[in-house]
């Protein structure tokens, strides 16, 4: 009995290893799309009463946690009995992301004045109770829609790199992925909100660190807000291209042809076919709209 029992634990330690391994691969794998998460989720979460900061950080990431408990097991059935249908689901999840940069670009220059004054909005001392908690539901709400999009292709990514490992162990190493990613994107969402905090602490002990991060915090913030939005066309645009095999191969030859900037010229391809993309989905829903606004009977 004594013996079996030491045969168990070494295959569980083995096992065990294994999805170590499993797990640290598809980290590495991931790591630009995580990169990607935390710039957008940290520009979602800017903005609000410093009292609402974590609470907001915590509500987005809560939804995260929740759409990767569907995510991770609709991903495993779909791989296992419809592989197939992956690439389809992640082209229009990757087209919405695309949608959603262009309708956010459309807004800050069809609304220039409403957009400047939307980072401060939740910020304003007068906004009554209820108004702050239906603007919050609305920023809590989009940034967990756009999460689902990111953590789809977080788990897709994963999972392609343990295609020919056991089930046992593609549940746990996505699991343990998916945790990671949570814990690691939102965590330091969370550092980056209250980065002001930190340096006003700091500069009334009189430390000149404070004002430095006083002064680089705000210019963070708004370069999180731009790598935020063009994230969406990277990454949106990034699936959209990978799903066609022979659109891959053309932006793959153009990208070539830059020579030592081809590491840079891959992204920024990406990003401009999400931007035409994002630019005839945002038109096709815009007519679409005034269509069943119009109805029938107008025609």
């Amino acid at each position: 009995m004594a013996s079996s029992l030491l045969v168990l634990l070494d295959d569980i330690s083995s096992m065990m290893d294994d999805v170590a391994t499993l797990t640290k691969v598809a980290a590495t794998k991931t790591s630009g799309v995580m990169g990607d998460d935390l710039a957008l989720n940290a520009e979602q979460a800017s903005g609000v009463r410093v009292e609402r900061e974590l609470p907001v950080v915590w509500a987005v990431a809560k939804g995260s946690l929740l759409n990767k408990v569907i995510l991770v097991p609709v991903a495993l059935v779909i791989s296992a009995f419809a592989p197939w249908g992956v690439i389809p689901l992640m082209m229009i999840g990757g087209l919405f992301l695309c949608y959603e940069g262009v309708e956010k670009m459309a807004h800050k220059m069809l609304h220039r004045e409403d957009a400047e004054q939307a980072p401060t909005v939740l910020a304003h001392p007068e906004l009554s109770a209820d108004a702050l908690v239906g603007v919050e539901k609305d920023k809590i709400t989009g940034a967990i829609r756009t999460d689902f999009v990111l953590s789809a292709e977080i788990i897709v990514i994963s999972l392609g790199t343990m295609a020919t490992a056991p089930i046992s162990q593609q549940i746990l190493a996505l699991t343990l992925v998916s945790l990671a990613a949570t814990v690691f994107v939102y965590g330091l969402v969370a550092g980056i909100v209250k980065l002001d905090d930190l340096g006003l602490m700091l500069h009334r002990q009189g430390r000149a660190l404070g004002g430095v991060i006083l002064k680089a915090a705000p210019l963070l913030m708004k370069s999180l807000s731009i790598l935020g939005t063009a994230a969406m066309f990277t990454v949106g645009g990034g699936i959209l291209v990978h799903g066609v095999h022979a659109v891959d191969v053309v932006i793959e030859g153009w990208a070539h042809t830059a020579g030592p900037l081809a590491v840079v010229a891959k992204p920024a391809l990406d990003a401009l076919l999400g931007v035409v993309a994002g630019g005839v989905t945002l038109l096709v829903v815009t007519l679409g709209q005034r269509v069943l606004r119009n109805g029938p009977a107008s025609s």
